[in-house]
């Protein structure tokens, strides 16, 4: 099954518009919520949603990557792993009811119990939901995406504003959650057409899960590690710091979140069509990481040039010391294009081994620089997410060289230009805060001034992805 450019870039633009849309209402409850409620509510809950992202992982049990990846699945793949999702996610849900007690007594708030057995349901709704999304990505329908996505996004706002206001504190952002997750799955199953049937097949199962598994393994790695600073942060200091910590990632990841996402769940079906020619998969990687970098970095670097107006405005100044995180997330996020595009060449390629060697590898590091930072502070510990962001960079893309022939330099040097006018941009817009007017204004102009500054400086040393992005746009809207 192969792909023609136009579906892919038709994809592309519905599953980027679902997430900026689903991000973008997302961001304002989240500003809203801020708002009213205390950095120690968004605390709490960031330390119960540890438990339910890694519970989250055994959702997928990496079926759902095994069934984009496979060349000729069909209903009787899907409907196996429907129904061992479903059983697996009771089961999950079962082990969350009854160790919340003994999980609420290691942080000594008995009030978490409640709250995680609540928020647990979301796993439960996931089971459903995941193969609608694997069939949705495996035949490119990302257009139903966005309906499902944003109504849930809606909703769920609505439900979680109302109940912020009427006092409800962290019990707001519990509902939002699960009403979110909740409606999304039912719109999904409303617009897509795919129905389990009733066959099972347990030789199917064990093909699945013999490459799915070891894509298991590495998202669990990958879930706990990423989590278990959320876990340090909320056991060895207090809820203020984990909710500024976190609330520093907010931003970079929603803006990051948005391209990623739609750039991660085209690649993996369109480079698994393509997986027995090599040169392709190269072109393929090399014209994802130049194009999704090009348009990662400014962001990010803009939005660090602005963190402090950003914080303020949007959020009130009392998450002010949000803001050095937000810079530390920026610098680490503007390099996933070359994660994500690594990571999809590998997987599409079917080697679900090598991904699991590579997870082992970067969290051994990234255990080390943690247990090594973990007592000095939370922003050491933040800071240290610079160094293992470099050499995660360096051992995903350590495979690619042989098996593509392109490796870390070459794809440095494929974004070094775009990275440079990045920077360059966001120096100049970090004096905006500098100009005597009220903070509002000086946003604008930062803003104003930063996507100038990349367009022209972009169109003066002739960066090749700015006018990849211009014909293609060119192409697309203009010689229909």
């Amino acid at each position: 099954m192969s792909f023609s450019k136009e579906k892919i870039f038709s994809n592309l633009i519905w599953r980027f518009l679902e997430r900026t849309g689903a991000q973008f209402v997302a961001l304002v409850v989240s500003i809203f919520l801020a708002r009213i409620l205390s950095p120690e509510d968004y605390g709490t809950i960031a330390l119960i949603t540890v438990f339910i992202n890694i519970l989250n992982v055994f959702v997928d049990s990496g079926l759902g990557s095994a069934l984009i990846q496979k060349k000729d699945a069909d209903n009787t793949d899907f409907s196996t792993v429907f129904y061992t999702n479903v059983v697996f996610c009771i089961a999950l849900y079962i082990l969350m009811f009854v160790f919340s007690p003994f999980l609420a007594e290691f942080y000594n708030r008995p009030e978490l119990a409640s709250i995680i057995r609540v928020l647990s349901i979301t796993i439960l709704v996931s089971g459903v939901k995941n193969i609608q999304q694997a069939y949705v990505s495996r035949t490119l329908q990302f257009r139903k995406f966005f309906f499902s996505t944003l109504a849930g996004t809606i909703i769920a706002a609505v439900a979680g504003i109302w109940m912020a206001y009427h006092g409800f504190g962290v019990w707001a952002l519990v509902a939002q959650q699960v009403t979110n997750l909740s409606m999304d799955t039912i719109i999904l199953w409303i617009t897509v057409k795919w129905r389990p049937e009733l066959v099972f097949s347990f030789k199917r199962l064990k093909s699945l899960f013999s490459y799915g598994w070891k894509l298991l393994v590495s998202a669990l790695l990958d879930t706990f590690y990423t989590n278990l600073y959320n876990l340090v942060i909320g056991k060895k200091y207090s809820a203020n710091d984990l909710a500024f910590y976190t609330k520093g990632e907010l931003f970079p990841k929603a803006v990051v979140g948005n391209i990623n996402n739609a750039i991660d769940s085209v690649l993996l079906p369109t480079m698994a069509s393509e997986q027995d020619n090599k040169e392709r998969v190269k072109q393929m990687t090399r014209r994802a990481i130049k194009t999704s970098s090009f348009c990662i970095a400014p962001l990010m670097m803009g939005l660090a040039g602005c963190s402090h107006n950003v914080i303020s405005i949007l959020l009130t100044d009392k998450w002010l010391p949000a803001a050095p995180y937000l810079v530390i997330f920026c610098i680490t996020y503007m390099f996933y294009p070359i994660h994500t595009a690594n990571l999809n060449a590998i997987k599409a390629m079917g080697r679900s081994d090598l991904f699991l060697k590579l997870e082992i590898a970067k969290k051994i590091v990234g255990l080390s620089v943690l247990f090594l930072t973990m007592w000095f502070g939370v922003k050491v510990m933040a800071y240290s997410l610079l160094f293992t962001s470099v050499a995660s960079q360096i051992i995903n893309t350590w495979p690619n060289k042989k098996l593509l022939g392109y490796g870390y330099i070459e794809q440095l040097k494929d974004i070094f230009p775009g990275i440079i006018m990045a920077v360059v941009m966001g120096i100049v817009v970090s004096f905006g805060t500098y100009i005597p007017v009220v903070k509002g204004v000086q946003l604008v102009i930062q803003i104003v001034v930063g996507i100038a500054v990349y367009i022209l400086g972009s169109k003066l040393f002739r960066l090749d992805s700015f006018y990849y992005i211009e014909n293609i746009l060119a192409k697309k809207f203009l010689h229909k």
